[in-house]
């Protein structure tokens, strides 16, 4: 592909594409959101205030100056077509994975990690996912459309099959979807224990991070459509992605910021700093 970066950069994310071994973009779609909607707004709003930050990094001692990530601001969708949408977004995915690079994906609602995963999925037919959510995202509908943020993680396993897929922070779903996951998906209720096990299980085989920002404790991070008591710390957050650092990473989003939702901002910063590791991580 051929790409110009886009002229509202996240910080840090202003190389050429052809420099960039790391290729950032935004897909504002919330249109299956089941509550409180406006994910469509975050990543806009990530790129303005993650001038807040810093480029270094004093977790992972790195920083985004040494690095080439290239950000290619949002794709433009139609309105009301989610098939079309899912399908735009599988195919800047899969131009991103042929061209050598790794997709790093800012939502938008969790359905669009839909798309990216299945398109790196083409590539690495033998790829893991690592989930991090408050939700289970099993089910295989949401009152009756199979193409739903609650039902991601199903239509992902879809073609993914068991043994694949490792969840973490879980703590809110239907009870036949917790029944399910004992069955075909790792899951951890509550927190992230056992991702460091993961890890060593995982090994250097391709693995895609997909990170619902509500696994945080809605007192950390009050913006998001379904927040959900009793979730992790920051620093919990920290730790995680710091214990992944050495996987092969071959794709990677955070979704489910909805910026309205927090009119002091910290929700937005929680996301910056989030993406900012996660790629460092990368």
């Amino acid at each position: 592909m051929k790409l110009s970066k886009n002229i509202s950069t996240f910080l840090g994310f202003d190389n050429e594409y052809e420099e960039s071994k790391i290729v950032v973009f935004g897909s504002p779609f919330d249109g299956t959101t089941s509550f409180r909607p406006g994910t469509r707004f975050a990543s806009n709003v990530m790129r303005s205030e993650s001038y807040g930050l810093e480029t270094y990094s004093p977790y992972l001692d790195k920083d985004l100056e040494d690095v080439n990530v290239f950000d290619g601001g949002d794709l433009e969708f139609p309105f009301g077509n989610t098939e079309k949408v899912l399908a735009m977004i599988n195919e800047f995915t899969l131009g991103i994975v042929k061209d050598g690079k790794i997709p790093v994906m800012i939502g938008g609602e969790h359905l669009v990690s839909l798309p990216a995963i299945k398109a790196v999925y083409e590539k690495h037919k033998d790829m893991y996912l690592i989930h991090f959510d408050a939700h289970t995202d099993l089910r295989d509908d949401y009152m009756g459309e199979k193409l739903s943020h609650a039902s991601v993680i199903r239509r992902s396993w879809d073609f993914m099959g068991d043994g694949k897929i490792y969840q973490f922070g879980i703590r809110s779903g239907e009870k036949q979807e917790f029944e399910w996951a004992k069955e075909h998906t790792n899951l951890t209720k509550f927190s992230c224990d056992g991702l460091a096990e993961a890890v060593k299980e995982i090994g250097d085989k391709p693995v895609y991070i997909t990170i619902d920002l509500d696994i945080l404790d809605p007192s950390i991070f009050p913006g998001t459509g379904t927040p959900e008591p009793g979730g992790i710390t920051f620093k919990e957050m920290m730790e995680a992605i710091k214990t992944m650092q050495g996987l092969n990473i071959v794709g990677a989003d955070i979704v489910e910021l909805a910026p309205q939702y927090d009119i002091s901002g910290v929700s937005n910063a929680v996301a910056c700093k989030i993406l900012r590791e996660l790629v460092l991580a990368i």
